[in-house]
């Protein structure tokens, strides 16, 4: 019974989309990022730069029910997801500009520009590329069909890079138009990865002391195992009774995993930063990144600043969990360690002298991967959106 009552709210709300969708508003785009749950990403760098060079634009965000304090905070229009003015709202946009996949009854009239922006260059197979699918709620078949269904009414893709051009619409089965610009959540990255001014006001407004190295671990998430969900496989006490006093580590999981953890019993060595709204603002004060298989390391790129590989399980997750697009040895722009005391040791490297963990393939990796980031990539987006091009 209550299978079906679900379907029939589905049912409900694709036939509101398709009827008040008739009623297109020219000056209305819609954003959402991660369902709904944040005020980042793609999507924000996109309204950033709309609502500076197209004020007469109404702006307007989806908002997940329990996540409006960011958007009130930053005095931003939204509507709650499901509410009647989100189901007023939503169809009636000129654009949409959302960075994960929606529902396929969430019907887009043919007059709504679809920008799917995503969310990073993958590393980690997605999409049609994942051989067996290890997520609630889905089986291979049925998720695969959904992903195809999805991405037929996207109207742009948005790539960072060629190597994403190749990738991500065979990834989502889609075969529209790619816009090949860049990420416009890296605009700033690409203005502002050098200006000491702006790093001092981030630094400054998160209590990092402005002489301190700031190393970011930014591991992905890993959906398989509720182990994985619920422990952090690296030893936090350890990092501070290393490098008390000499950096600030700032950590950054799934909010699963940061819950379990008490970061009230570390100084100010370690800073959880799992909430913290803009990622894009953590790279820039991050003098070294320490990730796995997260799209962040494509991002970092940009400011040609070291990164280490704690890739811990690498084999059970290369061979058994997700799978991976390139070989990771080769191709990294970084040193690969699998123990936490070969961490540990690389650390106390960078620590005594940062260029010790510059790769050799650095420079190739960031031709490859970053070379169409041009800090315009929101106002390519922007431009498609009001039809509008140069």
């Amino acid at each position: 019974m209550q299978a079906f009552s679900v379907e029939l709210i589905k049912k409900m709300i694709g036939l509101v989309f398709k009827v008040v969708g008739y009623f297109t508003c020219e000056n209305l785009v819609y954003f959402e990022s991660f369902h709904g749950k944040q005020f980042s990403d793609n999507p924000k760098a996109v309204y950033q730069e709309m609502k500076k060079t197209y004020p007469n634009y109404r702006l307007v965000w989806g908002v997940s029910k329990g996540h409006e304090e960011i958007f009130i905070k930053e005095k931003v229009d939204y509507v709650r997801r499901y509410s009647l003015k989100w189901l007023l709202t939503m169809p009636r946009a000129k654009g949409w500009v959302i960075n994960t996949r929606t529902p396929i009854y969430m019907v887009k009239n043919k007059r709504t520009t679809y920008v799917q922006t995503w969310h990073g260059t993958p590393l980690k197979k997605l999409g049609l590329d994942i051989s067996e699918v290890k997520i609630a709620g889905y089986d291979t078949a049925s998720y695969r069909e959904e992903f195809i269904k999805e991405a037929a009414v996207w109207d742009y893709l948005i790539s960072p890079n060629s190597y994403c051009t190749d990738i991500l619409p065979k990834a989502f089965g889609y075969q529209g138009e790619v816009l090949e610009v860049g990420y416009p959540r890296n605009d700033e990255l690409v203005k502002k990865h050098a200006d000491i001014k702006r790093i001092n006001y981030l630094k400054s407004e998160l209590g990092i002391p402005l002489n301190k190295q700031v190393i970011l671990y930014a591991p992905t998430w890993r959906e398989t195992k509720k182990t994985d969900l619920t422990e952090l496989t690296l030893d936090l006490a350890e990092i501070e009774k290393q490098f008390k006093g000499e950096v600030v580590f700032l950590v950054r999981t799934h909010y699963l995993v940061s819950e379990t953890i008490d970061f009230t019993r570390f100084g100010e060595t370690i800073m959880n930063v799992s909430n913290y709204p803009d990622m894009k603002e953590l790279l820039l004060i991050t003098d070294l990144l320490i990730t796995d298989y997260s799209s962040s390391l494509f991002d970092f790129a940009i400011t040609k600043r070291p990164m280490l590989f704690y890739m811990y399980d690498r084999l059970d997750y290369e061979e058994k969990i997700r799978g991976v697009y390139f070989d990771v040895t080769e191709a990294l722009p970084g040193k690969i360690v699998t123990t936490e005391i070969s961490l540990i040791n690389h650390l106390r490297q960078f620590v005594n002298d940062e260029n010790t963990l510059i790769s050799d393939n650095y420079e190739e990796f960031y031709q490859q991967f970053c070379h169409q980031e041009k800090g315009t990539a929101s106002q390519a987006v922007i431009q498609k959106i009001i039809k509008k091009e140069e």
